[in-house]
């Protein structure tokens, strides 16, 4: 019976549109539209009757330290730069701790760089092993030098496109991995002269023609100091 109900045609129910003369006051409004402004509407009223019981109950003598130590920018409170939030040791102990991370991933870094070189046989910093031949005469000298330049060749060897693809990937990784210790090398240099210039002593950056090998970094020099 459903199936035959929902068979029959059924006029489609239009909704009612605004009157010619209410035309200037745009579309007519439906229920749905005054449910989510009058919801929007009362929400609105609700904030404001607890901001004024709020403001009704306030302390006057009300105090916090926020007050005095946070600012108000844009409608935004935000706290006051700390400018002496730590002290020299606490500063020099955070320093620390930083150059041994750095310290930490440089090294790994190394490891790693060591492990993939070995890998891949590269051997531009190691003595190379030699087989030393002797020939009786110079055509069987040609013949041996131009076996040994065959197996030296590995581009005369027949290597599979997977292979060569994982081998190229891991040249390229070596490459990256270089340029990341050497970064990472510069970064402890560098946050090591920051530690050791914030120690107590005298001390003053030399000129470049007190340098005897100048590098165009700076170079400084502490004053001897008498222990006791």
């Amino acid at each position: 019976m459903s199936s035959l109900r929902n068979a029959v045609p059924r006029p489609a129910h239009k909704e009612r549109s605004q009157p010619e003369a209410r035309k200037r006051y745009g579309l007519l409004e439906k229920h749905k539209d005054y449910v989510i402004r009058a919801k929007a509407y009362h929400q609105k009223e609700d904030i404001k009757k607890k901001l004024k019981q709020k403001a009704a109950f306030k302390n006057p003598d009300e105090f916090y330290f926020k007050m005095i130590n946070s600012k108000t920018v844009d409608g935004v409170h935000r706290p006051k730069e700390e400018i002496n939030k730590y002290s020299a040791e606490e500063l020099m102990i955070m320093k620390t701790q930083d150059i041994g991370y750095v310290f930490q991933k440089w090294q790994s870094e190394k490891n790693k760089i060591d492990k993939l070189t070995a890998s891949l046989q590269c051997t531009e910093d190691q003595p190379s092993r030699r087989h030393v031949y002797f020939a009786e005469d110079r055509e069987e000298a040609r013949e041996l030098e131009l076996q040994a330049k065959s197996k030296s060749d590995i581009s005369a060897i027949h290597i599979p496109k997977a292979i060569k693809k994982k081998m190229d990937r891991s040249y390229r990784d070596l490459e990256a991995r270089k340029s990341r210790a050497k970064d990472l090398e510069k970064l402890y240099m560098d946050m090591s002269m920051q530690k050791e210039l914030q120690k107590k002593g005298r001390k003053r950056k030399l000129r470049e023609d007190e340098i005897l090998n100048p590098n165009g970094k700076p170079v400084y020099k502490w004053k001897a100091d008498r222990k006791r």
